[in-house]
């Protein structure tokens, strides 16, 4: 039995108790039966009422519970349909008191987080606010009054992470386009003019706004300044060019020269500045020794001519070369052309180069060539003669490879520039070819007069006798003694057993008469005829006339003494 119940009977308990109490005091005083009733009545009627009383009370209790009940049940769907949660199921068996508490403390939860929801979603659009002014870009769209889902508030939380990096990449790119900035400015000698520019540069870098417009015009304005000091750093050379241009053609002093030293290294506007100044200061003197400039500039071009294997025809049509009115105009056409014979050599430089080293190995291997026929080169004895012959032997074998070379790079640069490649006019293979066969005419020539000598000195030995020449060496057996000459018959010699001497000596001659048409290294027969030839056919076939005159007066001179 429940202790309520108890408490219940001993209630009824006690109220007999005092009922039956009351009668017996009633009965000790002698109250009257109908007074009695009375006074019973009174005592239900004061029971009944408070018992009345007090079920009015428990009755208007459960009332009131059962309308809280109704009430949060209602709140509580509220909350879970606005914070999107699964609706309360109660536990079934719990009395309305147990009811109304489990599902007063639903709703109070479910209060606390629509409150901790509202108040997270308060500051993240406050931050949100914040870096789109900042970022100067339009807010996330999301209802400001309604209660955001758990999803909600963590997509919101992604994109204010998102626009927090966002703002930390434009500000890192800023600080370091403002670096680029404040150093183009410096290297330009430039103070910023407008109010976006006054902007950048400030020190305060919190303030300037990162929206993509404004890192554009940052980016556009860097741009701009690298541009403007590339086009300083140009002009900058271009002037410092002109300026040692101007220093070499007017003999400028080393000294003069260090003045001007930093401003011929840094680009700055102050730079530029000197420089320019400098120019103008030049262009004066430069006027003023015309004359002077115009003889230099003669120089140079006559040195590319040099360098450029440029024929006399070719010099000559540069016209102002030979001009004495030295003007301006004079001036500035010689230094257009210095300009143009020097992009002419050094666009061809390795071609012209190559030419140069033939030219010299040529006359290196012509000076080897004639030392190599003298006859005091073997009273050498410091070990040049075995010096010369190597160097000789690899100029013969290198020279070929050379011209094979040049060969190729000529064909290749013709048919580039559509044109033929010439050296003082001639064509260079040709001339190649050309100082070869000179150099075998003149070997040639050199041979015949050397063996013309010797015959000679055959003639006069065996017409006046040998004279010892050398100091007396031991006689080999069967020589005769000098002085002792045998007599001999007349000098007749019969067609069977031999030839006049003057006929062997033409036979013997005549192997080493030149021929009048030589091979070319082409492989074709071209005449021989050469400015640098020093010996013709006709002054050969007079020696040879001379030879056989001379033959013929050593014969009748034997024939008498043998008479």
């Amino acid at each position: 039995m429940r202790k309520s119940e108890v408490l219940a009977a001993e209630s009824v308990a006690c109220l007999n108790k005092a009922l039956c109490r009351l009668k017996d005091i009633w009965e000790e005083i002698g109250i009257p039966e109908d007074q009695r009733l009375q006074r019973t009545a009174v005592v239900k009627s004061h029971v009944k009422g408070l018992l009345d009383m007090m079920i009015a009370e428990e009755e208007d209790l459960r009332g009131r519970l059962v309308s809280s009940i109704e009430s949060c049940r209602r709140d509580l769907d509220a909350l879970c349909r606005e914070l999107q949660l699964p609706l309360f199921k109660e536990e079934e068996g719990h009395t309305m008191l147990q009811q109304e508490k489990d599902i007063r403390t639903q709703v109070e939860a479910a209060m606390t987080q629509k409150q901790q929801r509202m108040q997270e979603l308060r500051a993240l659009l406050l931050q949100e606010q914040v870096l789109c002014d900042i970022l100067r870009t339009d807010t996330y769209r999301i209802d400001h009054e309604a209660v955001p889902s758990l999803g909600q508030l963590d997509t919101f939380r992604h994109h204010i992470a998102n626009l927090s990096a966002e703002k930390e990449r434009r500000h890192a790119e800023f600080v370091s386009i403002k670096k680029d900035i404040i150093s183009r400015m410096e290297d330009l000698d430039r103070l910023p003019d407008t109010s976006f520019e006054r902007e950048v540069i400030s020190e305060e870098e919190e303030a300037f706004c990162l929206s993509e417009e404004n890192i554009s015009s940052l980016k556009l304005l860097l741009a701009q300044l690298e541009e403007q000091k590339v086009e300083n750093e140009l002009l900058c050379d271009a002037y410092r060019a002109k300026v040692r241009e101007l220093w070499d053609t007017l003999q400028v002093s080393q000294e003069d020269r260090e003045a001007l030293a930093d401003h011929m290294i840094m680009s700055r506007k102050r730079n530029m500045d000197a420089l320019q100044a400098e120019v103008m200061r030049l262009e004066v003197l430069r006027l003023q020794s015309i004359r002077d400039l115009t003889e230099a500039k003669r120089v140079e071009v006559a040195l590319y001519w040099e360098k450029c294997f440029l024929s006399t025809e070719q010099r000559r049509a540069f016209v102002p070369y030979y001009d004495d009115d030295f003007t301006e105009e004079l001036l500035n056409l010689h230094e257009s052309e210095v300009q143009r014979l020097k992009q002419h050599y050094q666009q061809h430089q390795e071609l012209f180069e190559g030419v140069q080293r033939w030219e010299d190995s040529w006359r290196l291997y012509l000076d080897l060539e004639r030392k190599a026929t003298d006859p005091s080169r073997f009273t050498n004895r410091g070990g040049n003669l075995l010096k010369e012959e190597k160097q000789r032997a690899d100029l013969h074998k290198s020279l070929p490879k050379l011209e094979k070379k040049l060969k190729a790079q000529i064909e290749a640069w013709e048919k580039e520039e559509g044109r033929e490649f010439l050296v003082n006019g001639q064509k260079f293979l040709q001339y190649v070819e050309e100082q070869w066969e000179v150099h075998r005419t003149e070997k040639e020539q050199e041979k015949l007069q050397r063996q013309l000598k010797k015959s000679k000195q055959m003639e006069e030995d065996m017409l006046y006798g040998t004279a010892p020449r050398t100091p007396s060496k031991r006689r080999l057996p069967g020589a005769q003694t000098p002085g002792k000459v045998r007599k001999r018959g007349p000098a007749v010699l019969t067609p069977g057993r031999g030839k006049p001497l003057h006929v062997s000596l033409l036979e013997r001659n005549k192997e080493n008469m030149p021929h009048l048409n030589v091979t070319t290294l082409g492989g074709a027969s071209r005449p021989r005829a050469s400015p640098q030839c020093h010996l013709s056919a006709n002054s050969v076939t007079s020696s040879c006339s001379g030879i056989a005159k001379e033959s013929v007066t050593v014969e009748s001179a034997l024939q008498s003494m043998s008479v």
